[in-house]
């Protein structure tokens, strides 16, 4: 089950509310497939449910590729440049993005009051799927900027390292190639080396230093 995959993953566990949990129950699969733009589109896979009609919903990230030819080996990879979400078809009363609320207004004239209904937006993965829109040139609003942000990274996340390494995130078997340190292995692995010869019973130690004794000797 794709949902309990996602619970097992660190990155997601904070973008994962109490009020998704049933939702997710019906999450069948995440699929990856490439666009010509260049990009990709995350394709996730729900069976029949009370909260929505759709059985896929999707989100793509267009990317750019751009090498500088004077500095060719700086290239860092494809960027990304905008994302797209998907409408989602809920059910009456199912949409657990947004919540009603009532609020008491007095008119100031004649003191007559009236109640006022609008939406609030409430925290949910489900959000992933209203993606904020593209800066524009001059908008440099920090928080609009760490927000999509935010959004690229974690789609280049499922792309690059959820979707391909599903199981093992299941398994708990997942590993972080950044947590390990090459130097770390190399000296593990000499270690290991001087050991199986202390405890080899027909390990010879080398007469290197006898034979340079006996060369000086000469």
């Amino acid at each position: 089950n794709a949902r309990v995959h996602m619970k097992n993953v660190e990155v997601l566990q904070d973008k994962i509310f109490e009020c998704d949990e049933p939702i997710l129950k019906h999450l069948i699969d995440i699929e990856l497939a490439y666009t010509e733009t260049p990009g990709f589109t995350l394709k996730f896979h729900f069976d029949s449910n009370e909260y929505f009609s759709d059985t896929v919903l999707t989100k793509t990230y267009d990317l750019k590729i751009e090498v500088n030819s004077d500095e060719p080996f700086s290239f860092d990879g494809p960027e990304v440049v905008e994302s797209a979400g998907c409408p989602i078809n809920w059910n009456k009363g199912k949409n657990i993005t947004v919540k009603t609320v009532k609020k008491k207004q007095k008119h100031k004239g004649h003191g007559q009051g009236r109640v006022v209904t609008r939406q609030i937006k409430v925290d949910s993965f489900f959000n992933f799927f209203s993606p904020p829109e593209r800066l524009e040139d001059d908008d440099d609003d920090p928080d609009r900027v760490a927000e999509i942000a935010q959004d690229y990274e974690l789609g280049l996340f499922f792309r690059d390292r959820f979707v391909p390494k599903a199981v093992l995130f299941f398994t708990g078997d997942i590993v972080d190639d950044d947590d390990f340190d090459g130097d770390d292995e190399d000296d593990e692995l000499e270690g290991d080396e001087d050991e199986d010869e202390e405890g080899d019973p027909n390990f010879k130690p080398s007469n290197n230093a006898a034979e340079v004794k006996e060369c000086k000797q000469q």
